[in-house]
């Protein structure tokens, strides 16, 4: 510690306690903007392909909660957690189910796995497109179904697509939401 000035009776300044204030502050700037930026591109990712959007907005939570623990609990960090493998689950599970509800087989939900997979280096409409033109090949030629059947199936399997694109969507929005409420709320 050192005075300012000459007479002992102004005010000291301690400059180690203001480095280290100043270094707290940049900390939080810079925890706030890696997890803001990772929650944005997050949310963009759940509509857009090739980007894992909710796996995204879990990372930034985590390395939230590591740089400033003070601000993001675990149980926060478990919710978050949570709706991300909710969103797994129902990604992974609602373009199956959408093309079995309709009367696809084992080879409808492969082609629409497949035509999702080739759509998904376009854009989201070419992966609904993808999806449903694979259930209806794969349904059609290998497993020998109608043409009415089989475009039943690629409907299924398109209703199942957007079903998961919006079920993501909602999981991406309330792991954003838990995360705002608890980290601004130190909960």
């Amino acid at each position: 510690m050192f005075t300012i000035g000459f007479a002992p009776a102004l005010q000291r300044f301690d400059v180690l306690a203001c480095a280290k204030a100043l270094a707290q502050r940049m900390l939080e700037f810079i925890t706030w903007s890696v997890s803001v930026i990772l929650i944005a591109i997050g949310l963009i990712g759940v509509v857009l392909p090739l980007i894992p959007g909710t796996l995204i907005i879990l990372i930034g939570a985590l390395i939230h909660h590591w740089l400033r623990p003070e601000e993001l609990s675990w149980t926060a960090v478990g919710v978050i957690a949570a709706l991300w493998l909710f969103s797994l689950i129902v990604e992974f599970g609602s373009m199956a189910l959408g093309t079995r509800w309709f009367g696809g087989s084992k080879w409808g939900m492969a082609g629409a796995s497949g035509g999702a997979f080739l759509g998904m280096f376009l854009s989201v409409p070419f992966i609904i497109c993808g999806t449903m033109l694979g259930a209806v090949l794969a349904e059609k030629f290998l497993a020998k179904q109608s043409g009415a059947s089989a475009m039943k199936a690629g409907f299924g399997a398109a209703a199942g697509f957007v079903f998961s694109l919006v079920a993501r969507l909602f999981c991406a929005l309330a792991m954003t939401g838990v995360f705002l409420f608890c980290a601004l709320r130190n909960v």
